[in-house]
């Protein structure tokens, strides 16, 4: 999730001096650093897309963990007594963009979504019986075609959008709000006005990881074997609530979800919770046996399930589909505004300016430093078409339903999308791949057919949502480069080993989770709950609405109407009304997967706010550190879990809560 950011975070200019040449700004340790963070970061983004699907924003954990790393590294050299280089903004801000682009791939790799929608436990969870769903349309994970698949369809987003980098940035200075906030975290870090303050954050965010890690680890003991133990399924609200999944299962992960993401965001998603679980789903419940069959097992479509996957969709579309047009109405009007005050807008020179003005000279030094070393055009534009080659030759290799010449059609379209959602991103901090995805789901589906239209239609979602997603973040990141004085080159280079990295260590990272879990029990832990949305967003471009429950579809239409107009609202409402407006999109989550989470991310923001009302200095200070802390924390133990259950260590407690029962 995403958010406006109107100030700036820290009030503090980049330290200007020598800059290193491109090279000098890619480091041996860097390299390595950018690796394990990449392989955290993949882990915790596969732990959030598996169980809830609200992936924050992690681009300032990032650039602060790297920090924090690298000082650890030099300092411990240096009483050793072995010489290290410097540690520089441009070097933190190359691992920031290493980092980012290894565990972007965790998220448009469609590892909770699209490709766990192929694999046969959701096919089973669906129904044979169910129409358009066919065992045909089954392609389980393994490591050999994910690891194929990724790198040949990660890497032509960094190509489409290089021509248009100095357009974006220098010239309609769109703003990229995480970027920017990254931007000056590391220009902070890296000042002697930031030092304290930066180490007081590492202290705190090294403090709060300790407690989360220590704190996973003793919730293991009491967690049993299957998934009815322990504090994940403590009845905090009472066994009625419980039932409706209103619990708080202590969970320092989605707590730090709510400290990071914004407060509308946290109370979207308890409004959809209380919504949908206080009250929508008890009232169709009670239609079990007239709206549909009674007796139904809890995962079978003609039911309840349907209900909740479906509204969630309709909510989600609705949105999405919203947002996609305005950004596109946003985004030809600025072009069209732009080039009538073309001559106005900043250009790159070496002219000398004022030198009474700080700004001007700064913005100089940013614009030069940006331009000098060049990425050429003819090199993007070479690299795409032979890129777009290769993956048009290879992707109806691992997905014989995919056509060759439609995947060629997405990469002719792809560019003119990847432009839309980068600039819209640049705007208003919010990446749609996952919308731009849906689209190319529901067109592929449809195009196919029932001969293989639904592997073919998740196929072509993970071809979009690698390009659109993919440029979006490189854009962002360029934007922090340009802040921090980092040259392009060296960025782009970096974003090129990040994704290699997250070729590889996404699929690995995944299948550890694969292996030592059960992906996909909408009972369990880790019931990846986009996988079953994805593979009915397939079967409903290939086979229609006629499956659906009674009143399903009336009630999805009603639902995708309040998603369009409740976002007309918040956008014609003044800012200070707009701001307490809920968001469909995050109310949309909790249809299906639940209320337990959505307590724990509200508890986080009741904290956050509490904090800024006592102390607004420091909250601002130290609240990410905090999050990124208990986030990390329980991400890192993910790792003994799993490798604890594949080598069949059982917790050696059960904790378990029923009604009392008088004798």
């Amino acid at each position: 999730m995403g958010t406006e950011i109107t100030e700036p975070l820290v009030d503090v200019k980049p330290k200007i001096g020598k800059i290193q040449p491109w090279k000098e700004q890619l480091t041996v340790r860097g390299l390595v650093v950018s690796a394990l963070l990449g392989t955290l970061f993949c882990i915790i983004t596969h732990k959030l897309n598996l169980t809830v699907g609200v992936i924050p924003s992690l681009n300032v954990a990032a650039g602060l963990l790297g920090f924090f790393l690298v000082k650890s590294w030099t300092t411990f050299a240096s009483k050793l007594g072995f010489f290290t280089t410097p540690f520089t903004p441009q070097e933190n801000t190359v691992i920031q963009t290493c980092v980012v682009a290894c565990y972007g791939l965790a998220f448009s790799g469609g590892f909770g979504s699209y490709m766990v929608a192929m694999d046969q436990k959701t096919y089973e969870l669906i129904g044979p019986d169910y129409p358009g769903n066919k065992a045909e349309d089954v392609k389980n994970p393994s490591l050999g075609w994910m690891i194929g698949f990724m790198f040949v369809v990660s890497f032509l987003g960094l190509f489409s959008l290089i021509p248009l980098r100095k357009v974006m940035v220098v010239d309609y200075k769109l703003t990229y709000p995480s970027g920017t906030a990254t931007a000056l975290l590391i220009n902070s870090f890296h000042t002697d006005t930031g030092a304290e303050l930066a180490r007081k954050q590492v202290h705190c965010l090294g403090k709060y990881l300790s407690i989360s890690f220590i704190w996973s680890c003793f919730k293991w003991f009491f967690s049993g074997v299957g998934d009815s133990c322990g504090f994940d399924n403590f009845p905090t609200l009472g066994l009625w609530a419980f039932k409706n999944t209103f619990y708080f299962d202590f969970s320092p992960t989605y707590i730090g979800c709510g400290l990071i993401c914004p407060h509308i965001v946290n109370c979207s998603v308890l409004l959809g919770a209380i919504i949908s679980w206080g009250f929508l789903w008890p009232f169709i419940s009670s239609r079990a046996g007239d709206w549909y069959p009674d007796g139904l097992e809890s995962n079978d479509f003609k039911g309840l399930y349907g209900y909740k996957v479906f509204l969630a969709i309709a909510i989600i579309l609705g949105d999405g589909l919203y947002n996609l047009i305005k950004i596109i109405t946003i985004t030809t009007r600025e072009i069209c505004n732009a080039r009538s005050r073309r001559n106005s807008l900043p250009q790159v020179s070496c002219l000398a300016v004022d030198a009474d003005s700080i700004v001007d000279l700064e913005e100089k030094i940013r614009n030069e430093v940006f331009m000098k070393d060049k990425i050429p055009t003819w090199f993007a534009a070479s690299g795409y078409v032979c890129l777009a080659a290769i993956s048009t030759a290879t992707v109806p290799m691992i997905f014989p339903q995919v056509r060759w010449y439609l995947v060629l059609v997405s990469y002719v379209i792809a560019p003119a999308l990847a432009f839309c959602n980068s600039y819209g991103t640049g705007l208003t901090d919010w990446s749609l791949s996952s919308t731009y995805g849906k689209i190319g789901l529901f067109v592929f589906a449809a195009l196919i057919g029932t001969n293989g239209g639904v592997i073919a239609g998740l196929a072509a979602c993970g071809v979009m949502m690698s390009i659109v997603s993919t440029a979006a973040d490189l854009m962002q990141d360029f934007k922090t480069g340009y802040l921090t004085l980092s040259s392009p080159r060296s960025m782009f280079v970096s974003q090129l080993i990040g994704t290699v990295m997250g070729c590889v260590i996404a699929p690995l990272t995944f299948w550890l989770y694969w292996v030592a879990f059960d992906i996909g029990n909408p009972d369990g832990a880790y019931k990846a709950p986009y996988a079953i949305i994805y593979r009915e967003m397939a079967i409903l471009g290939v086979e229609g609405f006629s499956a659906l429950p009674q009143h399903c579809l009336e009630i999805c239409s009603v639902f995708f109407i309040l998603a369009i107009i409740i976002n007309l609202i918040r956008d014609i409402t003044p800012k200070r009304i707009s701001a307490y407006i809920p968001i469909p999109m995050a109310m949309a989550v909790p249809f299906y997967i639940g209320a337990y989470f959505a307590i724990d991310m509200f508890i986080g923001t009741v904290i956050l706010f509490i904090w800024e009302k006592v102390n607004l200095k420091d909250a601002e200070d130290f609240a990410g550190a905090v999050a990124s802390g208990l986030i990390c924390g329980d991400g890192i133990w993910t790792v003994p879990s799993a490798l604890l259950s594949i080598f069949k260590v059982d917790p050696p407690i059960c904790m378990y809560f029923g009604p009392s029962v008088s004798s």
